[in-house]
C-alpha cells in the first residue's frame, strides 16, 4: 500500500534522528575510547581530583541548558511543550555532532579519540550556540529545520572558534564572544534567509500569558542562579577562577537591580515588564564573560553589569521594533538584546581593559579557555608580551569582527537552504502549537472538527 504523501514529512525526523544516531554509534565502536588508567598513585589522584573540581561545574551548566533555558523558552503559551522538547532534542544532538567533529580536528591521535569530561564539557559548549540561535526562528521552523540548522552551526562554530581562540589569541574565558556573539547573529542570519523580505504580523498564538510569564520567569531564576559556573568553568584553577566567579555574581546581581530600575521607568505607569525581567536580569552574565578572570574592580564588574541590562532593556523597548519595521527581520526571543548587543558590549569592555592592563598586574594575566584543547596557559603563555597591550587589544577587536562576520554570512546560508520543502515548514496559522507535534491528551479525548490531527494533516498538506 502506497504511504500518502502527507505522511512523509512525518517519517523524516525519525528517519533523520535514526540514520545519525546509528552512524555515530558506528563511529564511537571504530574510533573513541576512554583515556587508560594510570598505573601511578599519583596520576590517578590528579586525574580524581580533576573530575571532582570540574563536575559539579558540569552539573550546573546541565541545569542550565536543560532545565533554565527551556523553561525560558515557554513564555509561548501554547508552544511550552514544542520549546522544552526541541531544546532538549537539540541540546543532545548538538552535543554529540561537537564531540565527532571537535574530536576528529583537535583531538584524533593513532587512530582513536580518547574522551574525558573535558572533551564533553567543550562539546556542550558548541552545543550552546545552537540552542541561542533557534531562538530567532523559535516556533515559526519544524523540527527538521531545526536539526538542519544544528547540522550547519556546529562546524562554522567549531572553525570560527579556532580561528578567533587559537589564531587570533582572542581573551574570552566566558564565550562572550565565541559563544554569545557568534549565535546570535548566526541566529538572525538565519531568519532573515529563511523568512527574507516577509513582514511577520503578530501571531494570535505567541502572545504570552501570566502563566507562560511566569514559567519563563522560573527558568531565568535558574539560569541566574547556575550562570557564574558557566563563565568559570574554563578558568584556571585558583585565582582566576575565584575572581571569574565573583565578577560574574556582582554582574548578574547589577544587571537585576538596574532591570526594574530601567523597565520601569519606561513604562508610563512604571510597571515592570515581565519580557525584561526574563532577558535584561541575565545580560551582565554575557558581558562579563570575556573579562571574567582578569584583574579588575569590582565596581567594573557592576557598571559592566547594569550598563548590559539598560542596552537589553532598550534594545526590546526601540531595537527590536525598528529592525522589524526597517529590515523585516523577525527575532522571536530576543536573542539580540540578550546575547548580541550585551556580547558587543562585553567585547569592546575587553578591549578597554586590556589597553588599560598595567604592567604590574602582569602577573595575573587572564586564562585562556581550552576550547580546542590542550593546556590554556600554553595558548597564552607569552603572546600578551610578543604582541604588547595595543596588540591585544586589536586582536579583541578582530576576533569580534571575525565573529559577527562569519556568523551572519553562515547563517544566511544556512536560512536559505531551510526554505527547502522537504524540512516542512509549518504554515504560518499553525505556528507556536504543541498540537502540530504532541499528542495533547486533552484534544485526544474531545475530538471535533478542530482537532490536532486535522490541523497536523492540513499543515503538512499545505
Amino acid at each position: 500500500m502506497a504511504v500518502p504523501l502527507s505522511t512523509y514529512p512525518r517519517r523524516l525526523l525519525p528517519l533523520f534522528l535514526g540514520l545519525f544516531q546509528a552512524a555515530l554509534l558506528l563511529f564511537f565502536a571504530l574510533f573513541v575510547t576512554y583515556d587508560e588508567p594510570s598505573a601511578l598513585v599519583k596520576d590517578t589522584n590528579s586525574v580524581a581530583n580533576q573530575v571532582y573540581s570540574t563536575f559539579p561545574f558540569f552539573q550546573d551548566i546541565q541545569m542550565m541548558l536543560v532545565v533554565g533555558l527551556g523553561l525560558l523558552l515557554t513564555f509561548l503559551p501554547r508552544y511550552g511543550f514544542s520549546a522544552l522538547t526541541h531544546n532538549f532534542l537539540l541540546l543532545n544532538f548538538s552535543m554529540q555532532w561537537a564531540l565527532v567533529l571537535q574530536g576528529l580536528l583537535h583531538h584524533f591521535h593513532h587512530g582513536q579519540i580518547h574522551l574525558d569530561l573535558h572533551k564533553l564539557l567543550i562539546s556542550e559548549f558548541a552545543a550552546v550556540t545552537v540552542l541561542i540561535s533557534v531562538g530567532a526562528i523559535l516556533g515559526r521552523a519544524s523540527p527538521c529545520q531545526l536539526l538542519v540548522m544544528a547540522t550547519c552551526e556546529i562546524p562554522i562554530y567549531v572553525a570560527s572558534e579556532w580561528v578567533i581562540v587559537t589564531c587570533l589569541g582572542v581573551l574570552d574565558v566566558g564565550g562572550t564572544i565565541t559563544i554569545h556573539v557568534f549565535s546570535c547573529y548566526f541566529g538572525l542570519g538565519v531568519s532573515k534567509a529563511l523568512f527574507r523580505a516577509t513582514q511577520q504580523p503578530p501571531h494570535p498564538k505567541e502572545t504570552p500569558t501570566p502563566h507562560s510569564d511566569l514559567m519563563s520567569l522560573v527558568g531565568t531564576l535558574i539560569l541566574w542562579v547556575f550562570w557564574p559556573s558557566f563563565v568559570a568553568v574554563l578558568c584556571q584553577p585558583g585565582d582566576a577562577q575565584h575572581r571569574a566567579i565573583l565578577n560574574t555574581l556582582l554582574a548578574i546581581s547589577a544587571s537585576a537591580i538596574t532591570t526594574v530600575v530601567a523597565s520601569s521607568l519606561l513604562e508610563r505607569d512604571g510597571k515592570l515588564s515581565p519580557g525584561h525581567l526574563q532577558n535584561s536580569s541575565l545580560a551582565g552574565g554575557v558581558a562579563i564573560g570575556v573579562v571574567a578572570d582578569m584583574a579588575m574592580p569590582p565596581a567594573a564588574a557592576l557598571a559592566l553589569g547594569s550598563l548590559s541590562a539598560v542596552v537589553c532593556v532598550l534594545g526590546f523597548r526601540f531595537l527590536t521594533p525598528l529592525l522589524g519595521r526597517k529590515l523585516t527581520l523577525h527575532d522571536q526571543c530576543g536573542i539580540h538584546n540578550l546575547h548580541g548587543l550585551p556580547g558587543i558590549l562585553g567585547a569592546a569592555a575587553s578591549i578597554v581593559a586590556v589597553l588599560v592592563a598595567s604592567k604590574d598586574t602582569s602577573g595575573s594575566h587572564p586564562s585562556q579557555p581550552s576550547l580546542v584543547g590542550g593546556n590554556a596557559s600554553e595558548v597564552v603563555e607569552g603572546q600578551w608580551g610578543d604582541r604588547g597591550v595595543g596588540g591585544q587589544a586589536l586582536c579583541q577587536a578582530a576576533g569580534l569582527a571575525v565573529a559577527v562576520g562569519a556568523s551572519l554570512l553562515a547563517g544566511l546560508l544556512t536560512g536559505a537552504a531551510l526554505r527547502l520543502p522537504c524540512l516542512a515548514r509549518p504554515p504560518e496559522r499553525l505556528c507556536f502549537d504543541d498540537s502540530l507535534y504532541f499528542k495533547i491528551q486533552d484534544q485526544a479525548e474531545s475530538p471535533g472538527p478542530d482537532s490536532s490531527a486535522e490541523e497536523g494533516a492540513l499543515a503538512l498538506k499545505e
